[in-house]
């Protein structure tokens, strides 16, 4: 199992890598290396399980594509992500399992709270430890309801036990039986996006896990993030983009989108490494602050 992460004190990645030792895989450390370098090592070490955040997992995938190597080539079978809702989205998900030639899974969790839910041989969504937390869903009033902000409480922590905690993730639940045998709520569709991270065009409210979903069936598209600013005291959103090979053209992107969504947003082209690479989370939403006055 390969851990695509810096190692840095964030406690989330350590709690996997103990897991994969307790499970008596050989755990390989990413830490202190290249993007490159974690590429050659997956290779020549074999590597079968690839944990990473998604949009790193896509990362690795193109410049692994620019040295001469293929990861759908390689012996990877599994990947594991964490830390954005890439991997619940299905247009990512199918980017990454169709890079690697690989079974993608989600994974859930928060350092304040621990693991918080897993996806199944479904994939179509998390669900939820409810043997170590009593979860709720909650709307911005507080009222219980199957789309809103996840609550937890966790049952199993000593050192920090937390009640009726707000995450900040909105999430869609589902109570009904799952084939994979698992008794558990299932978040449907994973981590939707954070509650906060809600943005408005033309009074259509939408979350950056939508466009995701979008622009990542286009895989000219390397890289993407959403620019917020005001103008005239409005709120104006754009969709930055980076495309890979002669295709410049953003207009199938854009109908895609206004069919999708309902409304249109505006893409523009970027040149390639514009936009910033994360290996950890990524920033899909840049506001651009003050009031920009337009004649």
């Amino acid at each position: 199992m390969f851990f695509a992460f810096s190692f840095g004190p964030f406690i989330g990645f350590w709690t996997a890598f103990g897991g994969a030792e307790r499970l008596g895989a050989l755990v390989i450390s990413g830490g202190a290396m290249t993007t490159e370098q974690r590429i050659r090592t997956m290779s020549e070490l074999g590597a079968t399980v690839l944990l990473s955040t998604p949009t790193y997992a896509l990362r690795l995938a193109d410049v692994a594509r620019s040295i001469g190597i293929d990861p759908a080539r390689s012996k990877v079978r599994i990947t594991i992500h964490a830390g954005e809702p890439g991997a619940s989205i299905p247009a990512t998900r199918a980017a990454i399992e169709a890079a690697y030639s690989a079974a993608c899974f989600d994974h859930t969790g928060m350092t304040e709270l621990g693991p918080t839910g897993h996806s199944c041989s479904q994939r179509d969504g998390i669900h939820a430890i409810e043997s170590e937390f009593i979860f709720e869903v909650l709307d911005q009033d507080g009222r219980a309801t199957d789309d809103g902000e996840l609550v937890a409480t966790n049952l199993g922590r000593w050192g920090m036990p937390l009640i009726r905690y707000r995450t900040g993730d909105r999430v869609v639940v589902s109570r009904e039986p799952c084939s994979c045998g698992s008794s558990y709520m299932k978040l449907l569709g994973g981590i939707r996006g954070r509650v906060d991270d809600m943005f408005t065009v033309r009074g259509v409210n939408l979350f950056p896990s939508q466009v995701e979903d979008i622009v990542r069936r286009h895989p000219s598209v390397s890289e993407f993030v959403i620019e917020r600013r005001r103008v005239r005291h409005m709120d104006e959103v754009a969709l930055l983009v980076e495309i890979d090979g002669p295709e410049t053209s953003t207009e199938r992107l854009e109908a895609d989108l206004r069919q999708a969504l309902g409304v249109r947003l505006e893409c523009r082209v970027v040149s390639a490494g514009t936009l910033p690479r994360a290996e950890l989370k990524s920033k899909r939403i840049v506001r651009l602050e003050g009031d920009i006055q337009q004649g």
